[in-house]
């Protein structure tokens, strides 16, 4: 029972959150219909942006998309290897952390590969860098916050 709690709680978010990252490496997830979304947003906002100007605004969104899911993705694989109790989180381990960057950067691999199976959609090894990067982000905030609250 306690391994299926375990599981639950630290694993299973995981997981989820992988199968939503698969879910947006669908069509759903292409530039046409991400920009179906950011672009009348713009038009409203800025009514005189030029489509240049709105392109690399849309552009620049989805790659910080790719650097959150990432960040949020090793976050959770760091979370799950640790096990953290809540005020106890024990010394930082560079082990684990590594571990979470390397799981991180094998699914954007493998996301990517997936990729290139969707029509309207490819792989880039640009995107594995930059959900690669995120992760590493989102690790090494974890690291700054960890030492500012003297948890390690």
């Amino acid at each position: 029972m306690q391994k299926a709690r375990n599981f639950a709680w630290y694993w299973l978010p995981v997981i989820l959150w992988m199968v939503l990252i698969f879910g947006f490496s669908t069509q759903a997830g292409s530039v046409q219909n991400s920009s179906r979304i950011i672009e009348p947003v713009l038009r409203f906002l800025f009514p005189g942006m030029s489509e240049k100007a709105r392109f690399h605004v849309v552009f620049i969104a989805r790659k910080c998309a790719h650097l959150t899911e990432y960040a949020v993705l090793a976050l959770l694989v760091w979370r799950a290897r640790r096990k953290p109790a809540l005020r106890d989180l024990g010394p930082w381990n560079w082990r684990e952390a590594v571990v979470a960057l390397l799981v991180a950067g094998v699914y954007a691999s493998t996301d990517e590969f997936h990729q290139t199976f969707v029509p309207g959609r490819e792989g880039c090894v640009r995107d594995v860098l930059i959900d690669t990067c995120g992760a590493a982000a989102g690790l090494f905030l974890l690291w700054l916050f960890g030492r500012w609250r003297k948890h390690w």
